[in-house]
């Protein structure tokens, strides 16, 4: 299964890789074409992104600060959440996006 979701424009100026952040519990994207661009391994199973992505960088209360390499995430100190200094095992987006679907019990 894959770890990334491409996402292109139907003129191609444009194309980021979509991956599900077990820290904030939400999307967070790499771009790889357009104005602001970060180098890709092209690996959608362990991919390696350089160089590191940061999330709300204006604001600390949701910041979230990463390395994304060989299919694990590293977490820098600087996040807001619970995950932060620590290095896991990149998910399934697949998986994380169904779970995203299913009604509140």
């Amino acid at each position: 299964m894959a770890k990334l979701h491409r996402v292109t424009n139907p003129g191609g100026t444009f194309e980021a890789y979509v991956f599900w952040c077990p820290g904030c519990k939400q999307h967070h994207q790499y771009c790889t074409k357009g104005s602001l661009v970060w180098q890709f391994n092209g690996d959608l199973e362990k991919p390696t992104f350089s160089p590191s992505l940061l999330v709300e960088p204006r604001q600390p209360e949701r910041r979230c600060h990463l390395f994304l390499q060989g299919g694990k995430i590293q977490y820098l100190g600087d996040c807001f959440h619970e995950l932060k200094g620590r290095i896991i095992e990149l998910p399934d987006f697949d998986t994380e996006l169904e779970k995203e679907r299913e009604p509140a019990s």
